[in-house]
């Protein structure tokens, strides 16, 4: 077994992972987008306008959540860690695919899609074991519930957070994300200077910047490759031969 005090995998993971548990992606062709533009249901001044119509859009995202189930890669990194090695896992996604796997250590950047918080204070979130949010259930404070998701155009709430867990990386993995989301795809700056980075991703190639090294697989064939070699090692480290099939 690896001991704690072992190198530290920090996790960046993005859409890519849960779309391959059957979860939409804003950005592709027939993602949630598609139909809900960005300003009628994921900004702040929409929530103001139509609260019903952004509570609607939620509770049709949170039933597609609880139907999805943990993929390779989920199940892979969560094995990881009950191997012993220190894996910690920021992810850009709001459903809890990571958790269901066996995922301990978890920072949602952008909330959590299961729970509800309060309008007025954000310290005040309450699970959603079942069913959704509607107009008049209100937190301890008799404000209204939202979803406990990051808008456009809100702040990033816990990006402090995450930024010191990158910093204390030995290695970061980067999965199923395009790099393109802002802060979080700042958090590669954070990492120490000498910290290797791997981007695991179909479209490796076109997405990483100079320096990452890429696997241009999907997350649930790449991850549980790398992962199977770290176990049978019992280190991180890259090996030539994966890497250059790979890239």
């Amino acid at each position: 077994m690896v001991e704690q005090r072992a190198p530290h995998l920090v996790v960046l993971t993005g859409a890519g992972i849960s779309a391959e548990s059957g979860i939409q992606t804003f950005r592709a062709a027939d993602g949630l987008w598609a139909d809900h533009p960005i300003e009628e249901v994921a900004t702040p001044e929409a929530w103001r306008r139509h609260p019903e119509r952004v509570l609607r859009f939620y509770d049709a995202r949170r039933d597609q959540v609880r139907r999805a189930r943990p993929n390779a890669a989920h199940q892979a990194l969560a094995r990881l860690e009950r191997h012993g090695f220190r894996v910690s896992i920021v992810t850009q996604n709001i459903d809890d695919l990571h958790e269901r796997a066996g995922s301990r250590h978890v920072l949602h950047l952008h909330g959590e899609i299961l729970k509800a918080r309060s309008s007025v204070d954000p310290r005040l979130r309450y699970p959603l074991p079942r069913g959704g949010i509607r107009l008049g259930d209100v937190c301890d404070k008799g404000s209204q519930l939202r979803p406990d998701v990051v808008w456009f155009g809100e702040a990033v709430p816990h990006f402090v957070d995450a930024c010191e867990i990158a910093a204390s990386a030995d290695l970061l993995l980067v999965v199923g994300t395009s790099l393109a989301v802002m802060p979080a795809a700042s958090l590669l700056e954070h990492a120490p200077l000498d910290t290797p980075c791997v981007l695991v991703d179909p479209e490796a190639n076109a997405l990483a910047p100079p320096g990452v090294t890429r696997i241009g697989q999907p997350a649930g064939q790449g991850v549980p490759t790398l992962v199977r070699h770290w176990q049978r090692e019992g280190r991180l480290w890259l090996p030539e031969t994966l890497v250059g099939a790979a890239t």
